[in-house]
């Protein structure tokens, strides 16, 4: 008989397994001539718009002749690991298509390169979210991918203009509640702590308040930040929420009709429009004091082990050019790309409130303290541990934060 594996070495096998896939494609041969850069995402293990991603470098490769893209693809759940092993060990993909918190894990490692020579500032007519891709002053990453957080809503239930406010917010949740029906949904458990940790930042920064300074200094405990938590506790408490719900559960109880508004990211309704079942769905500003929102980012960056840097930033140069952004951006849907595109006309005929995300980018916000970015893993565990004391055990806002910002301090920054 084999011998059992432990879970520990089934995992290695596997890793190892996902490694040498890796390498084997980054060795694939190419046209006589042409310099190989290879470029893993995620996205390339999606259908539909995986081969779209790959139509799309085909068009990179045939307008030149001294550079080809070969995409490489691994699996989003095995993505950060198979990657960030592969450049511990002075190898890895040429061009790596992140998401944020996995980007700024990166720098802090040195497993990328600084491109500011590559992409000089002011080369590219690039939008606001490209502030978060440098670090230290120096450039790591290109925007890839931008999707923004908005108000979603049922046109059926809420039966009149969304909400302009908080005070109408809570009064049209309220009044769409009832006979099985919901007016908003939102994550309040433990189980979806990264769920939960966007919707909660989307209070916290609609209020006005950020996790920390611009200095690194966490803020967990400022005014602005227990106001937006005081009221994603007047929300819980006002019965207008499927308690206890999942994102998955919830969102399907939106597209058959029974929720009336959440605040979620572009793609998120994308998938709502087309699944809802005999009505309309429309969108707006989330309806707090300031227009500020959270945003899922994902850079592309180059290896700090890539050989092929010049190369590499070739293709970076040309994904930039507007042609090039208009296609990427049609193939990501509902996000944005690294500059302002706008949209055609039948994709505002297809999904007509996508301008209300699209103009949501000036005012995005990552969901990550800003200067502590490395930290946010523990910082969103303890921030969201006393949240669920405020809604669940009836603790103060303030205590709450207060209790937060203190165990912030002493055991992870050790101060």
């Amino acid at each position: 008989m084999k011998p059992n594996l432990s879970t520990g070495r089934r995992a290695a096998l596997v890793l190892g397994v996902l490694c040498t896939a890796l390498s084997a494609q980054a060795q694939q041969a190419s046209p006589a001539g042409k310099q190989v850069v290879t470029f893993a995402a995620a996205s390339f293990a999606e259908p539909g718009r995986g081969d779209k991603m790959r139509a799309w470098i085909g068009r990179f490769n045939q307008s030149q002749d001294q550079v080809e893209i070969q995409p490489v693809t691994v699996p989003f759940s095995s993505f950060a690991s198979t990657i960030f092993t592969q450049m511990g060990g002075n190898a890895g993909p040429d061009l790596v298509r992140f998401d944020l918190p996995e980007f700024y894990a990166a720098v802090d490692a040195k497993r990328l390169a600084p491109i500011g020579d590559v992409i000089a500032d002011g080369a590219f007519p690039l939008t606001g979210p490209d502030q978060y891709m440098k670090v230290g002053g120096q450039r790591y990453g290109v925007v890839f991918e931008v999707s923004n957080y908005s108000m979603v809503y049922n046109k059926a239930l809420l039966k009149g203009a969304p909400p302009a406010n908080f005070d109408e917010f809570l009064a049209a949740a309220k009044g769409a509640t009832g006979a099985g029906n919901f007016g908003y949904a939102y994550r309040a458990t433990m189980a979806e702590r990264g769920g939960f940790w966007y919707d909660l930042c989307n209070y916290v920064y609609g209020f006005g308040g950020r996790w920390s300074d611009a200095q690194g200094n966490p803020t967990i405990n400022s005014p602005k930040v227990i106001e937006g938590v005081a009221a994603y506790k007047k929300v819980y408490d006002a019965s207008v929420i499927p308690k206890g719900a999942d994102a998955a559960t919830y969102r399907r109880m939106f597209a058959e009709g029974k929720i009336a508004m959440q605040i979620d990211n572009g793609g998120v309704a994308a998938n709502l429009a087309t699944q809802a079942k005999g009505f309309e769905v429309g969108a707006a500003a989330s309806p707090f004091p300031t227009r500020a929102q959270g945003m899922i980012l994902a850079p592309i960056s180059i290896n700090a082990n890539s050989k092929n840097k010049a190369a590499a930033g070739t293709f970076l140069k040309w994904m930039l050019t507007p042609e090039a952004q208009r296609e990427l951006q049609l193939i990501h849907g509902a996000s944005s790309v690294a500059i302002a595109v706008p949209r055609t006309d039948e994709e505002v005929a297809k999904w007509p409130w996508i301008t209300v995300y699209d103009q949501q980018t000036a005012n995005a916000v990552p969901a990550l303290p800003q200067g502590l970015e490395v930290k946010a893993p523990e910082i969103q565990t303890i921030v969201i541990e006393q949240v669920i004391r405020v809604l669940q055990g009836g603790v103060d806002p303030a205590k709450a934060m207060n209790d937060a910002q203190q165990t912030v301090l002493t055991r992870v920054l050790k101060r």
